[in-house]
């Protein structure tokens, strides 16, 4: 027995020994390749891994380490073998390149996230047999997630999310499935979702948003019992949203939101009783809500905007008790509010915008919770309920656009909390409450468009954050309250269109903050106070149609902000300050209808931003400054003593400043002046003679050539032909950067290293009429109008050999092809298109209205809108234009863009403004939708006897909604192109009216 009990005891010792040399051995397999990982780190990832040696920390006792176990992030298990690294948020910079997978056969946890990794996830990442636990999140890891991932059989928590990650969701996901949580949010993956995600039954959270993620939310997602997250929004996923998700019991979150799904809300989603959140906003959901989700009891936030839901709320909804975010806007939901909507105890935020609820109000705010109401664009009428008034926890209201009414003195109470509220476009009356002083925290009071009457309370002052006043558009009487000074938070004023009278208090030159005033159309007179030149960050100041006396106040130069000023309709004296030509930044200058004097200033010739300068009516003489705001005769009329090279402006001709004290000046000014008289007589004659001679030789040559014709202001034509046959080697299609159906366009870079567009005829057989009528009548109205968003012309050749334009350059090409693609679209932001719309109307508004024979375009189309660099747009290719002669036919043959041109035209070929403002209205259309809105026009028009708006079929679905300070302007456009687009020509706005309308913006 003792001899047995001493062998066993030597195999024991000798199996011990045996394994402590193997674990050595993988120790130092292991510590080498991390080593080998740590060096392929930049320097400065390298230096906080100092912990990463194989020499012993103590200097005395250097002695070589053979395990990693000590070093920071590394553990490992009783036989040494590393199990776990965790390097989160260590700043590391380098790739998994050098990571050996397969030198670590025990490791179970990877946490690397929150660091600077990049490069690709490697295949050999299917090497880690063993792994539970691998989070790759908040890096840079780029390229596609490797199929071998789905090796990982072990595998229960993957986080790839917040990455780079691309190409396709891979199936081999679906062999993971002890898996409980899924994060591939935030990455660029794309395709379809693969079903057989359907697999991974332990699932209890999905995140797989933000990516772009298409086709239809697999059904096998209803075999995700244990679910309790899943987040699946801002992709491109399509198709109905699957019935089997009301399988999911334990589902708390439901975020399917900013997608493209279609149908109707599923029923089954009402058994989902454990649901907390409900996002289903920015789909194409259609139909009735359904009344089983009233069944929801523990929901708290449920958001169905922006989808074409319609019919009535359902009343269930009264059952949500513990409801506190309920988003329905810009829905077609239509009906009275359900009583029951009001036991709503924990309510905090009810959007109802954008609708075609009728009835009252509902009374809300019985729990007093309520911070955030919205009520906006609907048939709202009455007075304000009862619960409103008394919910002292209001922060934002929105009011407007309804047809409520009420005394707005009595309709509101004291609002501590309340920081915005817009009331405009309704019927309310009264006079406005003092008790708008007592609300600490406003920010945002808007009034426009009511019947408010009274004066404007000094107790207003007393806001002291208030950033934003609009009261325009209504019959307030009285003075202008000197209170208003205190307000130096103020940044937009708005009191115009009242009966306002006396004069602008000077303390309005202490609100140093603001940036738009506005007090035009009142009573206002006496003197313009210098204090506003004081306000030196304003960009917009309007003071038009009052009744100011006196000078312009030469203080104005310090407005260095400034771009529109507009001083018109007064009764202003004196001369225009030439100090106003240091207002650099001024795009638009209004003085018309005025009694000024003197000249205007030829330091305005300086003004390089300066777009529109309008002096009209006034007593203005001597030269008309070489400006392009100062070429529009009709901004020039009224005014007897200008001249100046402008069409319907005598020439100046240069003032004899001598006066005749004696007989030796008079002698001195005959012996100059005659003899020059003579010179001049002698040189015209021989002119005469020389073109005569010049007509004879050109005649002569007609036959050889054909004629050749060129015209480029200040430029050698003949050179500049030289110049564009070689840039372009003689129209070589590579240049070529736009083709027609009877022209070409050329990019041509010039020896100068500036860039011209020519634009070159196509010599086609039969058409030589048609073609030599719209290459001239391009040139002819381009040569007559001088506009910002008009193309420029440069010149033109018309010979034997080719017909071209040559005109300005515009980098971004056609409005067509920016919509056309997804990154240059997602590039035109709200601001860039609603400044693109209001280009396009100024342009129409210009020839329509300001051109002494209107001209009419014809051929308004988003590929004949150009951008420059700075997306500006210019109206561009008038080969169809039509000067409207008042005395004459104004019929034609049928001319256009299908998709662009007047319905009229199709059983009448009279030619009006009207078919212009059609086509406008189709292109502001196309700018908000991205897309050419066939599809929705009818729907427009069968909505234009209301004021409901299918926003969600409108916007532009890559990008996101417009920001509160651009809605508005947005929804005026939409508003705007509908009523462009009536059947009916009579009925259509002008582009004057248009244009003045997205100028208030």
């Amino acid at each position: 027995m003792g001899k047995l009990s001493s062998k066993k005891l030597l195999t024991t010792l000798f199996l011990v020994q045996f394994l402590c040399v193997v674990a050595s051995t993988s120790s130092t397999e292991e510590a080498n390749a991390l080593l080998k990982w740590k060096a392929s780190f930049t320097n400065q990832t390298q230096s906080r891994l100092t912990s990463w040696t194989l020499l012993s920390p103590i200097a005395a006792n250097s002695k070589p380490l053979t395990t990693p176990c000590s070093w920071l992030g590394i553990s490992c298990n009783l036989a040494r073998s590393v199990i776990k690294i965790n390097l989160t948020s260590f700043g590391l910079n380098g790739t998994l390149y050098e990571f050996s997978a397969s030198s670590f056969p025990h490791l179970k946890y990877v946490d690397l996230a929150v660091n600077s990794l990049s490069g690709v996830i490697p295949s050999q990442i299917g090497n880690l047999s063993k792994l539970i636990y691998l989070d790759l999140s908040f890096n840079q890891f780029s390229g596609r997630i490797p199929s071998e991932i789905g090796l990982l059989t072990n595998l229960q928590i993957l986080h790839l999310d917040e990455n780079q990650l691309n190409g396709q969701i891979p199936t081999s996901l679906g062999n993971l499935n002890n898996l409980v949580r899924l994060y591939l949010s935030n990455n660029s993956l794309s395709g379809f979702i693969p079903i057989e995600m359907g697999n991974l039954t332990n699932l209890v959270e999905l995140y797989i948003d933000t990516n772009r993620l298409t086709g239809l939310i697999p059904s096998s997602f209803g075999n995700f019992t244990k679910l309790i997250m899943l987040h699946a929004f801002h992709n491109q996923l399509f198709g109905l949203i699957p019935e089997e998700l009301g399988n999911l019991m334990c589902l708390a979150h439901l975020s399917l939101h900013t997608n493209n799904l279609s149908g109707s809300i599923p029923a089954s989603l009402g058994g989902l009783t454990n649901l907390i959140l409900l996002h289903l906003y920015e789909n194409k959901l259609s139909g009735p809500i359904p009344k089983d989700l009233g069944n929801l009891k523990s929901l708290t936030d449920l958001r169905l905007s922006v989808n074409q839901l319609n019919d009535s709320l359902p009343s269930s909804f009264g059952n949500l008790i513990n409801l506190e975010i309920l988003y329905l806007c810009q829905n077609q939901l239509s009906g009275s509010i359900p009583q029951e909507i009001g036991s709503l105890m924990k309510l905090s935020v009810l959007q109802l915008d954008t609708n075609q609820f009728i009835g009252p109000l509902p009374n809300i705010c019985q729990g007093g919770s309520l911070t955030n109401f919205s009520a906006s664009n609907n048939n709202f009428t009455g007075n304000i309920p009862k619960g409103l008034k008394t919910c002292t926890s209001l922060v934002t209201v929105h009011l407007e656009v309804n047809q409520l009414t009420g005394n707005l003195t009595a309709e509101f109470g004291i609002y501590p909390n309340l920081s915005f509220i817009d009331m405009s476009h309704n019927k309310f009356h009264g006079e406005i409450s003092s008790k708008w002083g007592s609300c600490p925290n406003l920010t945002t009071l808007r009034a426009a468009r009511n019947n408010i009457t009274g004066t404007i309370p000094p107790e207003i002052g007393n806001a002291a954050q208030l950033h934003s006043l609009d009261l325009s558009s209504n019959n307030l009487v009285g003075k202008i309250p000197k209170t208003l000074g205190k307000l130096t938070t103020l940044i937009k004023v708005n009191l115009s269109d009242n009966q306002l009278s006396g004069v602008i208090p000077s303390e309005i030159g202490l609100l140093t903050n603001l940036e738009s005033l506005d007090l035009s159309s009142n009573k206002l007179s006496q003197a313009i106070p210098k204090d506003l030149g004081n306000l030196v960050k304003l960009h917009y100041l309007n003071l038009s149609n009052n009744k100011f006396r006196q000078e312009i106040p030469a203080q104005f130069e310090k407005l260095f902000h400034l771009s529109q000023l507009d001083l018109s309709h007064n009764s202003l004296r004196g001369e225009i300050p030439s100090q106003m030509s240091h207002l650099e930044s001024l795009e638009q200058l209004n003085l018309s209808h005025n009694s000024l004097t003197g000249s205007i200033p030829n330091s305005f010739e300086e003004m390089r931003g300066l777009l529109y300068g309008d002096v009209s009516y006034n007593q203005l003489k001597g030269p008309i400054p070489e400006s392009k705001a100062f070429q529009d005769a009709d901004m020039l009329q009224g005014n007897k003593g200008l001249c100046g090279n402008v069409q319907g402006f005598p020439p100046c001709t240069s003032p004899v400043t001598c006066k005749h004290r004696n007989g030796k000046v008079k002698k001195l000014v005959f012996s100059i002046i005659f003899p020059l008289l003579g010179v001049l007589l002698l040189a015209l004659v021989v002119y005469l003679i020389f073109q005569k001679r010049r007509k004879n030789k050109s005649a002569e040559r007609s036959s050889e050539d054909d004629g050749e014709l060129f015209l480029v202001p200040t430029i050698d034509g003949r050179i500049l032909y030289k110049e564009i046959m070689d840039s372009t080697k003689a129209f070589d299609a590579r240049y070529c950067i736009g083709k027609g159906g009877y022209s070409s366009v050329y990019k041509a870079m010039l020896p100068s290293s500036s860039i011209v567009a020519v634009k070159k005829f196509h010599p086609l057989p039969n058409v030589e009429i048609t073609h030599q009528k719209e290459f001239l009548n391009e040139i002819k109205t381009l040569t007559e109008i001088r506009h910002r968003n008009i193309v420029k012309l440069y010149g033109f050749c018309s010979n034997r050999q080719h017909s071209f334009l040559v005109y300005e350059y515009l980098e971004r090409g056609s409005l067509a092809t920016i919509l056309s693609k997804e990154e240059t679209a997602k590039e035109l932001n709200w601001f860039k298109r609603v400044n693109i719309v209001r280009d396009v109307a100024h342009a129409l508004s210009y020839m329509h209205h300001n051109c002494s024979i209107p001209i009419v375009h014809r051929d308004i189309s988003s590929n004949n809108i150009l951008l420059d660099e700075d997306y500006v747009a210019h109206v561009s290719d008038f080969g169809t234009a039509k000067l409207l002669k008042k005395d004459s036919s104004n019929w034609t043959e049928l001319a256009g863009t299908y998709g662009y041109i007047a319905p009229e035209l199709a059983y009448t070929m009279e030619v009006t403004e009207k078919c212009d403002v059609y086509s406008f209205g189709v292109i502001a259309m196309e700018v908000i939708k991205g897309k050419h809105p066939d599809d929705i026009i009818s729907s427009l028009l069968s909505h234009l006897t209301s004021e409901s708006m299918l926003v969600k079929d409108i916007l532009d679905q890559r990008l996101p909604l417009p920001p509160p300070e651009v809605e508005e302007q947005v929804m005026t456009i939409v508003k705007l192109a509908t009523a462009c687009l009536h059947a009916d020509p009579r009925s259509r706005p002008s582009m004057h009216m248009i244009s003045q309308m997205l100028d208030k913006f």
